[in-house]
């Protein structure tokens, strides 16, 4: 990875962190909150992963594909994005519900960038 690419997964990570910890200050404010929480935390992999557009692409074609996924990272990706739209959707959030989703990601999206890049996120 390079430093470009690292420098803005960790910035997307420290973000969603910052949306998530607002959200539970805020709880009137909390469905956008968490969604944007979640959407950063997707980026933050993204860029991870490589090339963020490129991935973006990759996942939307994949959503449209009616036959199952069968690459593993993949598959995971089409879920978070699955995860990014129903929550956009919803207009009456579970506000609970939605910030423990956001929260396991947050999570997993720090776990996917510290192992990628080798070396531990400060929180």
């Amino acid at each position: 990875m390079d430093n470009y690419r690292k420098a803005w997964a960790l910035r997307y990570l420290r973000e969603a962190k910052a949306e998530l910890e607002a959200a539970r200050r805020m709880p009137y404010m909390a469905p956008s909150l968490v969604l944007e929480a979640i959407r950063k935390a997707r980026n933050a992999i993204y860029y991870s992963l490589g090339e963020p557009a490129f991935i973006e692409i990759v996942v939307r074609e994949t959503t449209e594909k009616p036959q199952p996924v069968e690459d593993p990272v993949l598959k995971f990706l089409v879920e978070i994005e699955g995860m990014v739209q129903q929550i956009a959707q919803v207009e009456e959030l579970d506000n609970e519900k939605a910030m423990k989703e956001a929260d396991q990601l947050v999570q997993l999206a720090s776990e996917i960038v510290e192992t990628i890049i080798g070396e531990k996120v400060e929180d």
